[in-house]
C-alpha cells in the first residue's frame, strides 16, 4: 500500500509550510531595531556629552568613580583601541562594505532564519553606524566647528591606576558586544549540530 496518503495527512496537519529561503518579518523587525535604538544611543550620548564637556582639553575628566571611571571626550581618526590613525577614508569605505554585507548574508543568504546570529549581527550594524556618522563627519556642524571634522567622537574613561583604556563610546561597546556574540555563537555551533544529527542504527537485520 502506498504511504502517499499517509504523507499528505502529516503534511496538512502540520500546517501550511514556509518557503526554505523565506525570512520571517519579525527578524527584519528585530535587526533594524537593534541597529537603529543602537546607533541612536551612541549618536544622543556622543552629542551629549560633547555639548556638556565640549571639545577635547577643553575641561577635566569628571569622574563616576574618581581615578577609575569617569567621562572624557576625545577623538579619534583610527579604529577600534585607536588602531590606524589618519585612515579615515579607508575604515569608512570599510564600515560601508561590512555593513552592506552583513545585511546581504542576513537577508539575501537567509542568515536570519538564526536568532543568535541576527542579533551578534544587528549589534555590529548599530556600532558600525554610528561610528560611520562621525567618520564622515556629519557631527561637526553641531559644535559650531567651522570645517568638518572626520573623526570618532569618544568620552567613555576606564583607568586603573597609572593604566588608562583607550577611551571608547556606545557605538566601540556594541562592537565588541557583537563580536563576543559571534565567537560564542561559533563556538557552541557544533555541539547543537551533533545534538541534532541524526543517530544511526543501521539497517533493519544488520
Amino acid at each position: 500500500m502506498s504511504s502517499a496518503p499517509q504523507s499528505s495527512k502529516a503534511a496538512s496537519a502540520s500546517g501550511p509550510t514556509v518557503p526554505a529561503g523565506r525570512v520571517p518579518t519579525s527578524r527584519y523587525a528585530l535587526f533594524l531595531a537593534i541597529s537603529l535604538l543602537g546607533c541612536g544611543a551612541d549618536l544622543l550620548t556622543k552629542h551629549w556629552v560633547f555639548q556638556w564637556r565640549g571639545m577635547p582639553h577643553a575641561s577635566e575628566p569628571w569622574w563616576l568613580w574618581e581615578g577609575h571611571i569617569g567621562i572624557e571626550t576625545a577623538l579619534n581618526t583610527g579604529a577600534l583601541f585607536g588602531l590606524g590613525q589618519d585612515r579615515v577614508g579607508l575604515f569608512a569605505a570599510l564600515s560601508l562594505a561590512a555593513a552592506a554585507g552583513i545585511v546581504v548574508w542576513l537577508f539575501v543568504g537567509c542568515a536570519a532564519h538564526d536568532l543568535h546570529l541576527t542579533v551578534a549581527l544587528a549589534c555590529v550594524t548599530g556600532g558600525i553606524l554610528g561610528n560611520l556618522y562621525d567618520r564622515l563627519g556629519f557631527w561637526s556642524s553641531q559644535m559650531g566647528l567651522a570645517r568638518r571634522v572626520h573623526a570618532v567622537r569618544d568620552w567613555i574613561l576606564l583607568q586603573y591606576g597609572d593604566y588608562t583604556w583607550p577611551n571608547f563610546n556606545i557605538a566601540d561597546s556594541l562592537l565588541v558586544c557583537g563580536a563576543v556574540l559571534l565567537m560564542w555563537h561559533a563556538a557552541r555551533q557544533p555541539a547543537a549540530d551533533r545534538q541534532s544529527a541524526p543517530v544511526d542504527v543501521g539497517s533493519p537485520g544488520s
